[in-house]
């Protein structure tokens, strides 16, 4: 029976909790920024910050492989108990994290001017996205290090002091809001500031942890990284994995980009009715990505001791987990969904734009619950090339052609592209699992 193991449940839960508590910390304190620049007096505040917000967040996305094949390589060196391994994953993930975030800081004029060019909208939004872009763009070494850390922290299963470091991040980023924004009025600055803060204390908080509950490991392996630090053959390898997934995060980025600056060049009460929507798409997404976070780290270790048993069962557990949270948050949309738009805004105008699009919110979770499962699958198997070939023909096989037929449709026509896209990825990765594993796996 499938509940005959209790244990196999329990398992993806000790892991998938924390993540989903954790993960969720993220788009809440979204909405949280999102909330208190919204009673603010003109939309184009949220406009402005939202744009900004995109121009910098799109850099840690588009790195996101920098967290993913940290934890999927760690997670099988932690299944091997090939201590020093883990260990050199961590180190070059760092060094490339610090390298990337320094030639943004470099690159900082030319990137947030071309990127403002891009974005349209009115004087306004521009004005307020450069100055925050402008801020948080000092964040970047700090936030690409922290999905090296957390990555790291989560593929030795350390879940829990994942969530930890999440929940004092986001609290110090919520504090900080409050002071700066609604005490000192600092408005979109603040906003900014609080969150450059957020993210060196984070990254100050990790090391903390982390030499302390791994000075074991770190002392036992000391010589060997220095060795094989940058050993050519390995390093092939990692920038290999990482590219593919690289390439898979663009084509996400992409689509995400092009609704916030196709919704700028819709108008200001649009951009801000989408960055509440978009929010609702982070929190859908963060917490089915806690159970994917869960498979990815089993997935891992099961490949790390090549045990086939348990890789099958991982998969039909977090499969079942995963359809059960896209219901339970598709019907909270259909219930609190307005509710919760009326709390984030006073904009009437705002809150009706968003009112019209919330039909789409309550059908994402559903449509994209599988993309998200399968892409933590993957990277347990650090099988980066498959995903790449799914993001790249929902990308520009389904989404962008879609949205060019429905452009009439304007910003419904923007929303339903982008439900499509979510349901090609999740179809792709299927075919692609089904057809892989039912030779090598034999996952049925």
């Amino acid at each position: 029976m499938f509940f005959a193991n209790k244990a196999d449940h329990k398992q993806l839960f000790v892991l998938a909790i924390p993540m989903i508590l954790s993960n969720i910390t993220v788009p809440l304190l979204g909405l949280v920024d999102t909330a208190v620049i919204g009673h603010l007096e003109h939309a184009y505040f949220l406009g402005g910050s939202t744009v900004g917000a995109m121009i910098i967040t799109c850099i840690t996305w588009l790195c996101g492989f920098l967290r993913m094949t940290t934890t999927g390589l760690t997670a099988q060196a932690f299944g091997q108990q090939n201590s020093p391994q883990n260990l050199l994953v961590l180190l070059r993930g760092l060094l490339v994290a610090l390298f990337i975030g320094g030639c943004f800081i470099l690159l900082q004029t030319p990137y947030i001017e071309g990127a403002i060019y891009l974005s349209g909208g009115s004087e306004q939004v521009q004005f307020y996205a450069k100055q925050y872009s402008e801020i948080r763009i000092w964040g970047l070494p700090a936030a690409l290090a922290n999905l090296v850390l957390l990555g790291w922290l989560l593929g030795n299963h350390k879940a829990k002091m994942v969530m930890w470091i999440l929940i004092f991040t986001n609290l110090v980023n919520l504090i900080l809001d409050v002071v700066f924004v609604l005490w000192l009025d600092w408005q979109v600055q603040g906003v900014a500031y609080a969150t450059l803060i957020a993210e060196y204390a984070s990254v100050l908080l990790s090391f903390g942890l982390i030499s302390h509950h791994f000075k074991s490991v770190i002392k036992a392996s000391v010589k060997d990284v220095k060795s094989k630090l940058f050993n050519k053959l390995a390093l092939t390898s990692y920038f290999k994995l990482n590219r593919d997934i690289l390439i898979r995060t663009l084509c996400l980025q992409s689509c995400f980009v092009f609704i916030t600056f196709q919704g700028a060049r819709l108008g200001d009460n649009v951009v801000a009715a989408n960055a509440i929507l978009m929010n609702f798409l982070l929190f859908i997404s963060f917490g089915l990505d806690g159970i994917a976070n869960a498979a990815e780290v089993m997935v891992g270790k099961a490949k790390g001791e090549n045990n086939l048993k348990k890789l099958q069962v991982v998969f039909k557990v977090s499969l079942f987990w995963t359809i059960i949270f896209a219901l339970a948050y598709s019907l909270f949309f259909m219930i609190s969904g307005a509710y919760v738009i009326r709390l984030i805004s006073d904009i009437e105008a705002v809150v009706l734009y968003a009112d019209q699009y919330l039909f789409w919110i309550m059908l994402l979770p559903l449509a994209a619950c599988w993309s998200y499962l399968f892409d933590g699958i993957y990277i347990g198997l650090t099988q980066a090339k498959a995903m790449r070939n799914s993001m790249i023909l929902s990308t520009f096989g389904c989404f962008f052609p879609l949205w060019w037929l429905l452009q009439d449709l304007e910003n419904n026509g923007l929303w339903l592209a982008f439900i499509f896209f979510m349901i090609a990825r999740g179809i792709t990765l299927a075919w692609h699992f089904y057809y892989f594993n039912h030779r090598v796996y034999q996952i049925k």
